[in-house]
């Protein structure tokens, strides 16, 4: 019952991720029917967009690189301190 609801729901609601007819209007070629409201007023707004996206890309790929391979190999390291206490 509670998978139908839910589909259900997802069905009903997802006409309104798309956007209106007039804020298509207002939207470059590029983002027509994707977002709502008025479209970037400058290329400025397309480089601060891509710098944004750049910093997480960049964020994402050290923060996978850590969690996956620490490199914490000193015997004085806090890690194994803990991992070692009998």
């Amino acid at each position: 019952m509670k998978k139908c609801n839910l589909i259900l729901f997802l069905l009903m609601t997802s006409g309104w991720l798309y956007a209106c007819p007039v804020c298509e209007k207002q939207q470059p070629k590029v983002l027509r029917g994707i977002t709502h409201g008025g479209g970037p007023e400058s290329r400025w707004d397309y480089v601060i967009v891509w710098i944004g996206v750049i910093i997480v890309l960049i964020t994402l790929f050290y923060s996978l690189k850590w969690i996956f391979r620490p490199g914490e190999n000193s015997k004085n390291h806090i890690k194994q301190f803990i991992l070692n206490t009998e």
